[in-house]
């Protein structure tokens, strides 16, 4: 026990919890357990996250070819789950434990954060990091799920350069669907849209540059029905005033939204002791220290409200989040570095 202004702190079995263990969460990990914080991450799946459906993520720095140990030869660069594994390992290297599980309920009572395993087990912590991502909204078609990784993906950036000078298909009349298309434009001259309506919904200046790029080709009122291939993408089934056809394609990108986890901040048993502000999509706001707007909840990753979703911001919000939540728990202690 610890006495502050004239009460009794208690000393918790946790100091840190953190939900999820994406690039977010795992980065978040090692920064809170290198600030001698005790730190238990829990994950409903394998750590990673996104980056495991990633083959091999170039554009994080340093991910590049390098010397074997023996300096001979060239190993080419980490995988998305070799990449993964080296930040889990990271992370568990300096005290950070993780566990399995779902959270089915997060509440606040006074100053601390309770949550409950869908087993039943309860976990407590002064200071809470959520770092649950968000899932890109799929089109359900046959062939989407198989494909994935080989073919169709959800990230221009991540997989393009995968695909230069191929046939691509996007999926979406959005924001993203665009400046991701706008993106492709770069790579390939055969970069067609898909959009299910007659004109897009993204913003006019975004829309008016697809319109007017000659690398681009849209095509409303046309839907996606099947993706198709062998071992990797091969066609798609399209369909358009009712009549279906086949036609080649090398890649197809989805851009038809993203779905914030953010149920525990949500739904009916969490709103009790808890009402963190989330914008229009759903998304967490924070500030520049990533903390919500309840006291000792922060977010980093993708289910926080922000611009750009890509590995190296996730860790870097991660990292910011597990600093301003040592912070945070050090002024409930009355140890804040005046």
């Amino acid at each position: 026990m610890q006495w502050v202004n004239g009460e009794i702190m208690p000393e918790y079995e946790i100091d840190l919890l953190i939900l999820g263990a994406g690039p977010a969460g795992l980065t978040a990990a090692q920064y809170g357990a290198r600030a001698n914080l005790k730190v238990l991450v829990i994950e409903q799946l394998a750590p990673g996250g996104q980056v495991l459906l990633i083959d091999v993520p170039e554009n994080y720095p340093g991910n590049v070819a390098r010397p074997d140990s023996g300096g001979n030869v060239i190993a080419g660069p980490r995988t998305g789950f070799e990449l993964a594994q080296d930040m889990h390992n990271q992370a568990q290297a300096f005290g950070a434990v993780f566990c399995s599980g779902a959270v089915g309920e997060l509440k606040k009572e006074g100053d601390v954060f309770t949550a409950v395993l869908a087993g039943g087990e309860i976990k407590k912590a002064p200071a809470v990091i959520v770092a649950t991502g968000a899932a890109h909204r799929h089109l359900g078609v046959p062939g989407e799920k198989e494909f994935q990784g080989r073919g169709v993906s959800y990230c221009a950036t991540c997989d393009g350069p995968f695909f230069k000078n191929k046939k691509i298909f996007v999926v979406g009349g959005g924001d993203a669907a665009c400046d991701e298309a706008q993106y492709l434009s770069r790579l390939s001259t055969q970069v067609i849209i898909i959009h299910r309506r007659d004109r897009f919904r993204a913003q006019k200046a975004v829309a008016d540059r697809v319109m007017r790029n000659q690398n681009i080709e849209v095509r409303f009122n046309t839907v996606i029905k099947e993706i198709k291939g062998d071992k990797k993408v091969s066609s798609v089934v399209l369909e358009n005033g009712g009549k279906e056809y086949e036609e080649p394609a090398d890649a197809v990108f989805v851009f038809a939204g993203m779905i914030p986890q953010t149920t525990l901040l949500v739904s009916p048993a969490a709103v009790s002791g808890l009402n963190a502000e989330l914008d229009d999509g759903g998304y967490i706001v924070t500030d520049q220290k990533m903390a919500s707007s309840v006291p000792g909840l922060f977010a980093a990753g993708d289910v926080r409200a922000g611009t750009f979703r890509q590995i190296i911001v996730a860790a870097g919000e991660g990292a910011v989040a597990a600093h301003s939540a040592a912070e945070y728990i050090d002024g409930l202690r009355g140890n804040a570095y005046k």
